[in-house]
């Protein structure tokens, strides 16, 4: 009997305590707004970062509490961009495309203050062990992949001549490789931008001549011959208003370095629009 009545006196408590957890449960739930999935499942699940959020579970909380834009999330593609403001109601307009870019072609084709470096394949490492890097340039690309490893959309690498070099295709404009580049030689240029000039160096062209082989000199040959007015040399190198550039290739022509590239021939390519 005395077995019994325990067993019973069990079963009164679990379902006395089984009750009030209910209560509980029901009394103290956390609402979650069903929006909320919606938004993270048109995100891309990267975690990059690049939206200034930590992750991209508070990229698509601060979406719905209306501290972010519906397009705060710079690896979003137009369709998701528009899925993502259907949910929440509102509008976007559509916005050109834009890549990052690496503003720098020197890599090996630059000069070095060492025949050979051993140490991390990291630029930030090589910064710290050699005071402004490995390259006789102070604005060049030193080319150890830190970018690389930050970009989650592998999108950006090392290319032959020793430089990173971004696959436009695949780049998203996160921009988590100009986040960790420590020369900060990496920047963004519209998607359709054909006519580009990788150059940072602001050294007068006698230095920078001395440094590279292939850097900007500020000549200002691109910049008399633009007849749009497109291109024009600001600290010593040269810059592309792609808003006045037609594409037409005068200063590809012009350049006395042969910098100045067109990745596309002399033809402009239609912009590529995205919902932002």
């Amino acid at each position: 009997m005395n077995i019994l009545y325990a067993l019973l006196l069990l079963g009164i408590l679990g379902g006395v305590f089984g009750l009030i957890l209910a209560i509980a449960s029901k009394v103290f739930e956390v609402k979650t707004d069903p929006r909320l999935a919606e938004i993270l499942d048109a995100l891309p699940g990267a975690n990059c970062g690049g939206c200034g959020y930590p992750g991209c579970a508070g990229c698509a909380a601060a979406i719905l509490a209306g501290k972010a834009p519906v397009n705060a999330c710079p690896s979003c593609s137009g369709e998701k961009t528009a899925r993502i403001a259907a949910v929440m109601g509102v509008e976007v307009a559509a916005v050109e495309r834009r890549v990052a870019f690496v503003r720098c072609a020197g890599g090996n084709r630059a000069g070095h203050k060492f025949d050979r470096y051993v140490g991390l394949d990291d630029c930030v490492g090589a910064m710290k062990v050699s005071g402004n890097g490995t390259l006789d340039c102070a604005y060049g690309c030193l080319g150890l992949g830190t970018c690389v490893k930050a970009c989650k959309f592998d999108a950006i690498h090392i290319n032959e001549h020793g430089v990173a070099e971004v696959d436009r295709h695949k780049c998203t404009h996160c921009m988590q490789c100009a986040a960790v580049c420590p020369r900060h030689v990496i920047t963004d240029v519209p998607y359709s931008a054909d006519i580009l000039v990788p150059c940072g160096n602001k050294d007068k062209g006698a230095v920078a001549k001395t440094h590279c082989a292939v850097s900007c000199i500020g000549c200002r040959l691109c910049e008399k011959n633009c007849p749009t007015g497109a291109i024009s040399v600001v600290d010593n190198v040269a810059v592309i208003d792609y808003k006045k550039c037609t594409s037409c290739g005068t200063c590809v022509s012009k350049c006395p370095r042969k910098l100045i590239v067109d990745i596309h021939g002399n033809g402009k390519v239609a912009p590529v629009v995205v919902s932002q």
